[in-house]
């Protein structure tokens, strides 16, 4: 029914639309259609008449109206008919008639066996003033025949109508362009079976055989129903709508939706695939991830693959979001690149993909597929000029081991990424037994760490730095800490789940101000060495927010040195290393931590002009046993004095490490040799013991 009635909507919208009145006859005499201006012509109310009203009764009311002055409405309706009935052959005839008002009307008529008189009536009272020739008059005419022909093929969409023989009546432009159909097959007569004959031979197709088709048609005519069918020619997609009529004959609109295939295609495509990359998105993913458990259940291999992008925040945050896009298209392309023919990629969302390898004949399969997408991330991309550096972290789900339903799997690769990012990321990880708590370990830390500011559960301690050219504490590192109810937890689990969360910024900025404050304390000779994350480094007013803890703490900016890792230099971004530079104005100190356990460390040195380079503790464990730990240890110390700057050694713990580093020109040792990180009451006390120490040694000198 949907389709009649949009059918009609469409039939009246096209009669209303014509400029002209527009009405039709049935062999009968009987009313069938008109349009509005049809009854403004003559002045009829809307409701006035209506279909099923015959024509005498029509003329009757119009002469009522004032229309057809000079004669009965009995002689009119006598004169009307015999010249209708005398034009059933077919032929078109013309006349002219005077309705009220003075106006002349023109009107033409043309008889169908189907549906009757077709009358068009035409205002041309303006025309015949301005006519003085009857040749301009038929001009006119011959025009107004035009526009009857116009009142079809204006519409969109092809139509076509047939008699209960099956022959063609009349047809619309729309339809014969539609099929590219010859003047032969356009022609009235011309049976349906011919014309859908020479469709099948230029290639139409409809969802069976040609004597399918037909013998579908043929029963939907017989039994008088609606019908539709989608069918194809030439590559355009046309859809055909039957419309039987009461005598046996039908109608058939013809709609090519080519382009509304096209877009509905599309917008499932866009529903199912990620708009960046066009790869399958999380929907599709999962869903063919459902399709694949009935094999997981028969014991069939499969593996899910998770993989997180390494460094892209930092990526994203510091270049823009449109090179962080270009990262992500790129990274596409060479996770696809890694993967197999019948493997299935797909864009979670962010930087987070996965993979469902199928089919799989063992797990070392999925750790050659892992390791080929963390080589290919590894290598740096260039984008608009700018060098980018990310990698690739990978957690691995085997079915059915680990699991045969989607969720658990799809959380097992989750939970095996996690481990393999914790490890240093850049690797790959198989889900373990026992990762779960670990995940839950993770939260509680989260959550807890959200509260941990409010209630007061941070501390600080402070571990010294002995400067060996004075013999005395020249700097106190500030390390912080967290009380947890009972349970002490280590900043080795906490500070990355700060970092990932954003909660870096407030509890940094907490721990600047408490070293401040306590080293304003100290004698004015002593430092506080303070560590900063590169995350904080995205905060724009970082700077701004230095100097007001400064400002607070009326603490000289002389005496601050402030920790950073070479990771906060990985893509020598502008805004940091203008943040440095701004800092090193206020005359902050600037020292690089953890010296030699990144890489490229000598072309960080030279991006920024740091104070101090602090060796990493792990070349100390070896250092009295191993010639080449030997050789980095004064390789840096002379890198160090060859730069302007000063180095202090992490780990001392024995003698014979103080001395070597002694020996090489060291500039500062921190470690357990000399003191454990202390609380703040203790540090005061070792701080005003070494200035006792110091002022006794002076007295004594003098």
């Amino acid at each position: 029914m949907t389709g009649k009635i949009a059918e009609a909507l469409l039939l009246d919208a096209a009669l209303e639309s014509i400029p002209y009145g527009f009405c039709v006859w049935s062999p009968q005499f009987r009313l069938v259609m008109w349009n509005k201006h049809y009854r403004e012509l003559y002045g009829f109310s809307e409701d006035a008449i209506y279909k099923g009203m015959s024509l005498e009764d029509v003329v009757h009311l119009s002469h009522k109206l004032g229309n057809h002055p000079g004669q009965s409405a009995e002689i009119f309706y006598e004169n009307y008919t015999s010249e209708l009935l005398s034009n059933r052959a077919g032929a078109r005839s013309r006349a002219q008639e005077q309705v009220y008002g003075g106006r002349v009307v023109e009107t033409a008529h043309v008889y169908t066996d189907i549906l009757g008189w077709v009358v068009t009536h035409e205002d041309v009272t303006d025309e015949i003033a301005r006519s003085e020739s009857v040749q301009k008059r038929g001009l006119e005419l011959e025009r107004q025949n035009l526009r009857l022909d116009a009142a079809v093929n204006n519409i969109s969409i092809g139509l076509c109508m047939m008699d209960a023989k099956g022959r063609l009546v009349i047809c619309n432009e729309p339809y014969a362009r539609i099929y590219h159909l010859p003047a032969d097959y356009i022609r009235p007569g011309t049976q349906l079976e011919d014309i859908l004959g020479h469709l099948f031979d230029v290639g139409m197709s409809a969802g069976g055989t040609r004597e399918e088709y037909i013998a579908w048609r043929r029963e939907v005519i017989a039994r008088g129903e609606y019908g539709k069918n989608i069918h194809e020619l030439k590559g355009r997609v046309i859809l055909m709508q039957h419309h039987p009529m009461k005598d046996g004959g039908w109608v058939s609109t013809h709609e090519d939706i080519t382009e509304q295939r096209q877009n509905e295609a599309r917008i499932r495509h866009l529903a199912r695939h990620d708009a960046l990359t066009d790869l399958p998105n999380r929907i599709e993913f999962l869903e063919q991830m459902a399709l694949a458990e009935a094999a997981l259940q028969r014991g069939e291999m499969a593996a899910v693959l998770y993989i997180d992008l390494d460094h892209f925040k930092a990526v994203n945050d510091m270049l823009g979001h449109a090179v962080g896009d270009e990262v992500i298209k790129q990274a596409a392309v060479r996770l696809w690149g890694a993967t197999r023919e019948t493997d299935l990629l797909a864009r979670l969302g962010g930087d987070e993909f996965a993979l469902l390898l199928r089919p799989l004949d063992n797990a070392d399969t999925a750790a050659r597929i892992a390791d080929r997408i963390i080589k290919a991330m590894s290598s740096p991309m260039t984008i608009g000029g700018q060098r980018v550096e990310i990698g690739a972290s990978v957690g691995i789900a085997l079915g059915p081991g680990d699991g045969v339903t989607t969720d658990t799997l799809v959380k097992n690769a989750d939970l095996a990424l996690y481990k393999a990012k914790s490890e240093g990321r850049s690797t790959y990880h198989f889900f373990e037994a026992g990762m779960d708590a670990d995940l839950q370990r993770r939260r509680a830390i989260e959550a807890g760490l959200r509260l941990a500011l409010a209630q007061d559960e941070l501390r600080l301690v402070f571990q010294p730095m002995l400067g060996l050219k004075e013999n005395r504490i020249t700097c106190v590192e500030a390390l912080l800490r967290w009380d947890h109810g009972d349970t002490t937890i280590s900043p080795v689990e906490f500070i990355p789940v700060a970092e990932e969360t954003g909660l870096i910024g407030a509890i940094g900025q907490w721990v600047l101000r408490e070293a401040c404050r306590a080293a304003a304390t100290w004698p004015s000779h002593v430092r506080v060495a303070v560590n900063l994350s590169p995350i904080q480094f995205r905060q724009r007013d970082l700077v701004a927010q230095i100097r007001a803890v400064l400002v607070e703490a009326r603490f000289d900016p002389t005496r601050l040195e402030l920790e950073i890792t070479e990771n906060l230099l990985l893509n020598d971004n502008e805004a940091t290393l203008r943040a440095l530079h701004d800092l090193r104005a206020m005359g902050v100190r600037i020292s690089m931590d953890d010296f030699g356990t990144g890489y490229s460390s000598l072309s960080y040195l030279r991006s920024f002009p740091f104070d101090k380079i602090k060796i990493d503790r792990s070349f100390m464990r070896d250092l009295t046993s191993r010639a080449d730990s030997q050789a980095i240890i004064k390789a840096v110390i002379g890198l160090g004095q060859s730069l302007g700057m000063s180095t202090t050694a992490e780990g001392v713990e024995t003698e014979a490490q103080l001395a070597m580093v002694r020996e090489h020109g060291c500039s500062e040792v921190q470690g357990y040799l000399f003191s454990p990180p202390l609380p703040a009451a203790a540090l005061a006390g070792l701080l005003h013991s070494e200035a006792v120490k110091a002022q006794v040694a002076n007295m004594k000198a003098s």
